[in-house]
């Protein structure tokens, strides 16, 4: 119970961190419309995978902001170290969330459905 809730702090706190970190000290312009959806945490605590979603729907700009990503994850990692109060920084990477997009389509099914039955 005490591991799982220490799991949850910490990915709650890397999210914090890391979206304030990409505001402020990542200058790629790929990552200027990234918004950090989650964290997942390993047990260990030695690797992270960070949620991200972006607004736009084409595969070209998704592409870049991945790229993006990875070429800032050095600079996001260091930076999580330095503020962070864990002995050692985990591991992370960046996955697209794709929730988001999937709620989106539901929403439109939903819309052409009740605009063609005329509830």
């Amino acid at each position: 119970m005490v591991k799982e809730h220490r799991v949850g702090r910490l990915a709650k706190e890397i999210e914090r961190e890391v979206s304030d970190i990409l505001l402020k000290r990542v200058r790629d312009p790929r990552v200027q419309d990234i918004t950090i959806t989650g964290v997942d945490v390993s047990g260990d605590l030695q690797h992270a995978t960070i949620y991200y979603s972006i607004l736009s729907d084409k595969a070209s700009d998704a592409q870049k902001a991945q790229q993006g990503l990875d070429k800032a994850t050095g600079l996001i990692r260091g930076e999580l170290g330095r503020r962070l109060t864990i002995y050692v920084t985990p591991e992370i990477k960046f996955e697209r969330d794709e929730s988001v997009r999937y709620g989106d389509r539901i929403d439109q099914l939903l819309n052409d459905l009740k605009k063609n039955n005329s509830f």
